[in-house]
């Protein structure tokens, strides 16, 4: 009976369906449509080609990068259903991998859209079905891009509402990580909150946010990690969107040293805080960056 359970579970692996990032870029076009569609429906014009051209870089991305930005457009998701009066939806966490694939990143895609067309039948506007184009040669970094445009087309729709309290908690699930990570290592941490700079702004803190990305990379050097150089990203100004965007990709590059650790737990979901400003955003992400300095060497853990 095993053997042939086993034969089974075997035949069906033989038959699932092998997603290609070009695969995941279908459902990004598609997924651009529906956004686009709601715009309209709500008389907001933007111009997608220059959404495109700002947001565009060019960079080594993996599909954990792409993962974290799904994460980025369901939280803007989110902003859109409270506006609304609609229930948030918990964003979907995973466990900590060194090689996350396209799979996962399809999954995350296709929620979205499902989540966009339970927005609209709620709002009460009309479904439009669009079909479907079928693309080859597709990267991470095409379907990233294509994303971020749609990242920043959602903040056109939801105005100011993308505030610094979002930011905060997402480098609050930094600080989790980042204990865990100091915890596995058995190292102190005695660092302490530094002084708020009441003149600190988003561009401080998008740049101390590349700074800790340098030194994740410096990490993932010394274990063998595959790493992401993440240059393409600065910025002359930045806004909170934006800050919101490296953190993600600060808790896309964590997982990899978590699971090189054998840490299990996926980062913990975010706490709802209000009024946060700017200043203690940036307090914040100079405290994490403090804490990530801890760490000299990674070692696996036992």
């Amino acid at each position: 009976m095993k053997k042939i359970l086993l034969i089974v579970l075997v035949s069906l692996s033989l038959y699932a369906k092998n997603i290609t990032p070009s695969d995941v870029y279908t459902q990004a076009i598609l997924l651009q449509a529906e956004v686009h569609y709601i715009l309209e429906n709500y008389g907001v014009k933007h111009n997608d080609e220059l959404i495109a051209k700002r947001v565009f870089i060019n960079a080594n991305l993996k599909p954990r990068n792409v993962y974290q930005k799904t994460y980025e457009i369901m939280i803007k998701v989110n902003i859109l259903r409270e506006t609304h009066n609609f229930v948030a939806i918990e964003p979907v966490n995973i466990a900590p991998t060194l090689y996350l694939n396209p799979d996962l990143v399809y999954e995350q895609v296709r929620r979205l859209l499902t989540e966009l067309s339970i927005f609209e039948i709620r709002s009460g506007i009309k479904q439009k079905i669009f079909k479907p184009q079928i693309f080859k040669g597709k990267t991470p970094l095409d379907v990233f891009n294509t994303l971020s445009a749609i990242s920043s087309a959602l903040d056109e729709l939801i105005k100011n509402r993308f505030t610094p309290s979002h930011v905060y908690a997402e480098n609050m699930r930094v600080q989790d990580d980042l204990t865990n990570i100091l915890n596995r290592l058995h190292i102190k941490d005695d660092t302490i909150p530094s002084k708020i700079n009441q003149n600190a702004t988003p561009n401080d803190t998008f740049s101390t946010g590349m700074k800790t990305l340098e030194k994740i990379k410096q990490l993932q050097i010394l274990s063998g990690i595959e790493f992401v150089d993440f240059s393409a990203f600065k910025r002359e100004t930045s806004t909170p969107s934006e800050v919101f965007t490296i953190t993600q990709m600060i808790i896309a590059e964590l997982q990899t040293l978590k699971a090189y650790l054998g840490i299990e737990d996926a980062t913990v979901p975010a706490y709802k805080y209000e009024n946060v400003t700017p200043v203690e955003v940036n307090q914040l992400m100079n405290w994490n960056f403090r804490k990530l300095n801890l760490i000299r060497n990674i070692v696996r853990g036992k």
